[in-house]
């Protein structure tokens, strides 16, 4: 039986990662800062499993760890928008957070062999973004925003503590997680919101920009797959294998939210219908135009997505309906 902690417990790919260490019958020690972006309802669930233990902590402020064999660190300031309007709490818990993870990890007894292997998400948004082809782990890092530069800065400390104190690590960058339980200032449940509120969806840069959609379940189970390897000191990209513009995203979210089928026909042939519920004229300091990673390396691993997008897409956006909170 393995003893994870995981910071974030109570975030979209937090709890997905406690969720399937719980099963696996893995003893879990969930860390959270309980922000507004904590999913406060999970916290009852996981608390029904008798190896789950909880503790409210800021990871920038926490004194100590118990004895465990990874630190799954998922804590983080994640929101780009926030970043560029204000980038200190980015900078406390992105970077402060992590070197402070980082030097207790250190300051264990160096008289057993079990320190724990920090586990550490990253993201696609260190490497900047890429017009054609895909990023691989060698990449050079060109972060463009607070957001990715804090991220950024966080690989390069983990990479300087694992070489000068002898810390193993692993390194994830993911691509945009989606799933049920996202705080709703990310782009699938805003939609919804705006959707459910009579508003348009303003989207940045007309649209244009190119994601590729990963779903937290299948995160989380990339997550169990490395550990379950044995790796330590790599970095990882992982990817869900499936990219389109925001705009596109935001139209099947529409077609979902309405569930009518003339009224899906009645977009998919009328382009200027879309301005009911389209705003396409922000601009965002910063925004990148495509993300894209090469994920081999860890499909090599035996992992691969199961979730499909447009199957997804429509359960979430009926999630969100029926049980919105404002």
């Amino acid at each position: 039986m393995k003893l994870v902690v995981i910071t974030g417990c109570l975030g979209l790919i937090g709890s997905h990662i406690t969720k399937q260490c719980l099963s696996k019958g893995w003893k879990v020690y969930g860390i959270d800062k309980c922000t507004y972006a904590a999913n406060m309802n999970l916290l009852g669930d996981f608390n029904m499993f008798e190896n789950f233990t909880f503790v409210k902590e800021d990871i920038a402020n926490i004194k100590s760890l118990p004895d465990c064999d990874y630190v799954i660190n998922v804590a983080a300031e994640s929101h780009v928008g926030n970043s560029i309007v204000d980038s200190n709490d980015f900078i406390h818990s992105n970077i402060v957070g992590v070197k402070n993870l980082l030097d207790i990890i250190r300051r264990k007894p160096r008289n057993v062999d079990d320190l724990p292997i920090f586990f550490h998400f990253s993201t696609d948004e260190v490497y900047g973004d890429i017009t054609e082809g895909e990023h691989v782990e060698t990449d050079v890092l060109l972060p463009s925003n607070p957001y990715s530069a804090s991220k950024a800065a966080a690989d390069m400390l983990i990479l300087a503590w694992a070489r000068t104190y002898d810390i193993k690590y692993i390194i994830l960058r993911p691509t945009n997680n989606y799933g049920i339980g996202q705080y709703p200032e990310k782009l699938i449940p805003i939609c919804v919101k705006h959707l459910m509120r009579g508003k348009k969806i303003r989207l940045h840069d007309r649209g244009e920009p190119v994601r590729n959609w990963l779903h937290s379940d299948d995160t989380a189970s990339a997550v169990i797959k490395i550990i379950e390897s044995g790796q330590t000191n790599e970095i990882f990209n992982v990817a869900g294998g499936f990219e389109q513009e925001n705009i596109e995203t935001a139209k099947k979210i529409i077609c979902n939210f309405y569930d009518d089928n003339i009224y899906t026909d009645h977009f998919n042939n009328n382009e200027s219908a879309w301005g009911k519920h389209l705003n396409l004229e922000h601009k965002r300091p910063g925004q990148d135009v495509r993300y894209a990673l090469n994920d081999q390396k860890l499909r090599s691993l035996g992992w691969e997505p199961k979730k499909k997008f447009d199957q997804e897409i429509n359960k979430i956006v009926k999630y969100y309906k029926k049980n919105f909170k404002w």
